[in-house]
């Protein structure tokens, strides 16, 4: 599924799931399983696949991610129409090549929206099962679309409210909600389009399994100061989403200075994920290689 596709069509009918599993967390409530930093990095590198590896069988995907050193993957609901038995391989596959699902989208319903609160509060728990088969410890919210004649006031109301019911549903398993933000040239529909509002949607949430997916590329698009908000934002933040503009491409093929970036990252001692999510413009498994490569040598502070 096309991430971009999966953004706009945030009103579309709910995922459904019937995988049933369970996780196991830590003592800090993460789930079990979670791959360490890699290369020295503070940070966990991750890949969200839905960029790379097209028209080849999932498993193939995870063996290609695995050639280019990544251990950590996101999904954007790859698994909405696999049988019992695909998940069966899957689970072997990335057992066999260690590596761990940290973050998947998959919920469409609208937070703006207060009358799509219970059909977003349903999605939820409906990709919990699918979650837990794939000890996957974090989901990924997109705010939807703004909502005509209702006031900008009431849509961010809106999304607290929606969070916070999303918290209630996902932490008795440790998991988390990652709100995520979306450029307006993406989708000039879309209601957060800006990372300062997104980071005070998740302290009015006030809750610790309610975080920020910080996206480096929508955010240079819509308002730029990257470092700044990452600085004073640091510590709501869970994961941070690598592309370069223009074009979604390679760090280091536009205007985003990601070696400062990733500098930064180290220097405040970010330990969570930092996942690759650009087009490359060269051989997949080479880039992407060499993208991981240049955000270890730069955390290495």
């Amino acid at each position: 599924m096309n991430r971009r596709d999966f953004s706009r069509n945030l009103a579309l009918a709910a995922l459904g799931s019937g995988a049933l599993g369970a996780t196991k967390t830590n003592a800090d409530g993460r789930a079990g399983g979670e791959q360490q930093s890699a290369g020295g990095a503070g940070f966990k590198i991750s890949l969200m696949l839905w960029t790379v590896f097209h028209g080849l069988p999932f498993e193939q995907q995870l063996e290609k991610a695995a050639s280019a050193g990544y251990h950590n993957i996101e999904l954007v609901g790859e698994f909405e129409k696999w049988s019992d038995t695909e998940y069966a391989n899957v689970n072997r596959k990335r057992q066999e090549l260690g590596i761990h699902f940290d973050a998947t989208a998959g919920v469409r319903r609208s937070l703006t929206d207060p009358a799509q609160r219970d059909a977003f509060l349903a999605e939820v728990k409906a990709i919990l099962p699918v979650m837990d088969k794939l000890e996957c410890p974090a989901l990924i919210v997109l705010t939807g679309n703004k909502v005509p004649g209702m006031s900008h006031e009431a849509q961010h109301a809106s999304c607290v409210e929606g969070l916070k019911g999303a918290a209630d549903i996902v932490a008795p398993k440790g998991y988390k909600i990652l709100l995520e933000n979306i450029d307006p040239e993406e989708n000039p529909k879309y209601f957060l389009t800006s990372v300062n509002e997104g980071f005070d949607v998740v302290r009015e949430v006030n809750h610790p399994h309610v975080r920020f997916l910080y996206d480096f590329f929508h955010e240079q698009i819509s308002e730029g100061n990257l470092i700044k908000k990452l600085e004073k934002n640091i510590a709501l933040v869970d994961l941070v989403h690598i592309a370069d503009v223009p074009g979604r491409h390679e760090p280091g093929t536009g205007e985003i200075n990601y070696t400062n970036i990733y500098k930064k990252l180290a220097e405040l001692h970010y330990d969570r994920y930092v996942a690759m999510e650009f087009l490359p413009t060269r051989d997949e498994v080479e880039s992407l290689k060499t993208a991981r490569e240049q955000a270890e040598a730069a955390a290495r502070i």
